[in-house]
């Protein structure tokens, strides 16, 4: 139910179905929850820990890697394992498909297993650039975790990367089982796994998780330089540039921009928004139209802030390249606080939109900052609400200030660390053979 009500934006019973959780977690009973979900919400990382550490009492015990079965010496490439579901266009392949094409090949070797029941289809463009781009790529989905995880040790994996975390379609079990000596978990799920057992590594970078929140992960942490995101300088964008009108957009006034899932819209956040269309008369915020109940119940909040609900403008998704092509209608982009923008953001840093954002001290709420400061913009790094607020205002009086930082960002693109694959490819690499060497001490 929580999960459904966030995805409405229907934050009273978002807060009723959160309170009476809370009871069930005081009893101990947090194992049957999603709770990525939980991440759009105010908790704070010990609180996401403690329920994240519970909820993995579903999962087998933690099988230790048995001493001596494979040579603790690096062998001349190291096998790398990623396992997704999502293999084909998504989100986290879209990121991460230049990393699999850009790695060494002579000092690693990749092996996909993909743990949706597909394996490489001709309808999916993405699916086939990714296959092509590993060593090797198994679809093992109709597997069992144990099974799975055998497979891999079978395969020889040395280091097995989850690329799922607790989202859609995770299979978490199979690292409960060892599928390789080192096992770590990157960009799936933007937060600890609470399996100290199981995942040695999360992979961050020092604004995610500085040294003060490191009680908050149950794992390691491998700390990458830049940002801990992996980008594809391959994302074309679409040269037709539709008009304002064409998308829906008023052709004169200022467009505050949020494509994020409606599902992190907070009641907070929102009311801060609806300060800044009552600040700036002739201004919309343009969204990304998800359930029809979501636009029904923002549509019914911004009325109850005396704001016209038509100043709500709802995009529809569309391919990547159209996607990215149509920020340019929009003249600042909104992050979310408890969950920010993830590939949502660098999808508008790529497409030359400034994001302006709020550092939390979760994970997730930390992701947007990670992202400004390898694209060289700390400036819209904001740290309270307030502060958000007032650099909103300031940016959307002045046009000058917001031409420059397009400016910047179109100039820099591809030497800012955030948008150099082969870079942090070099350095994920670097995470894997550091994580190896401290297997074999």
């Amino acid at each position: 139910l929580l999960d459904e009500y966030a995805a409405r934006c229907d934050w009273d019973a978002v807060d009723r179905h959160l309170a009476a959780l809370r009871l069930l977690w005081a009893q101990g009973r947090a194992e049957c929850l999603s709770i990525w979900r939980l991440l759009s919400l105010p908790l704070d990382g010990q609180e996401l820990k403690r329920v994240a550490e519970a909820s993995a009492v579903q999962f087998p015990p933690a099988r230790p890697w048995p001493a001596g079965a494979v040579p603790r010496q690096r062998p001349a490439r190291l096998r790398i394992g990623y396992f997704s579901a999502d293999f084909h266009q998504h989100a986290t392949v879209a990121l991460m498909a230049g990393l699999f094409e850009a790695h060494d090949r002579a000092r690693f070797e990749t092996v996909g297993l993909c743990l949706g029941h597909y394996g490489p289809g001709p309808g999916d463009a993405m699916r086939q650039r990714v296959c092509a781009a590993f060593d090797r790529f198994e679809a093992v989905g109709h597997l069992s975790p144990a099974d799975i995880a055998a497979r891999a040790r079978s395969l020889g994996i040395h280091v097995a990367v989850d690329l799922k975390g607790h989202t859609k379609d995770s299979r978490q079990a199979i690292f409960s089982h060892r599928a390789a000596p080192v096992q770590m978990h990157y960009i799936g799920y933007p937060g600890t796994l609470g399996m100290p057992g199981a995942i040695d590594y999360l992979v961050a970078d020092q604004v995610l998780v500085p040294p003060e929140l490191r009680a908050d992960y149950s794992e390691k942490i491998i700390t990458l330089p830049g940002s801990y995101q992996a980008n594809d300088r391959r994302r074309a964008i679409d040269p037709h540039t539709p008009s304002r009108t064409e998308l829906g957009l008023p052709e004169q006034g200022f467009v505050f921009c949020c494509f994020n899932s409606n599902y992190k819209i907070t009641r907070d956040v929102f009311a801060l928004w609806m300060t800044l269309l009552r600040e700036r008369p002739g201004s919309v915020l343009w969204l990304l139209a998800d359930l029809p109940e979501a636009a029904i119940h923002l549509r019914a909040a911004a009325t109850a802030a005396g704001i016209d609900p038509l100043r709500l403008v709802f995009a529809q998704r569309k391919p990547a390249p159209q996607h990215l092509a149509r920020h340019v209608r929009a003249d600042l982009f909104l992050d979310t606080f408890h969950c920010n923008a993830h590939t949502t953001a660098s999808d508008a840093l790529w497409a030359g939109l400034p994001v302006l954002t709020c550092l939390g001290r979760t994970f997730a709420s930390r992701v947007g900052a990670s992202l400004l400061a390898a694209c060289g913009l700390p400036e819209l790094i904001t740290t309270s609400p307030r502060e958000y607020l007032e650099l909103a205002l300031a940016l959307s009086a002045d046009p000058a200030r917001l031409s420059a930082l397009r400016q910047r960002l179109e100039s820099s693109r591809m030497q800012v660390p955030l948008f150099d694959t082969e870079r942090f490819t070099r350095h994920i690499e670097r995470a894997y053979d550091l994580a190896w060497e401290r297997f074999e001490r």
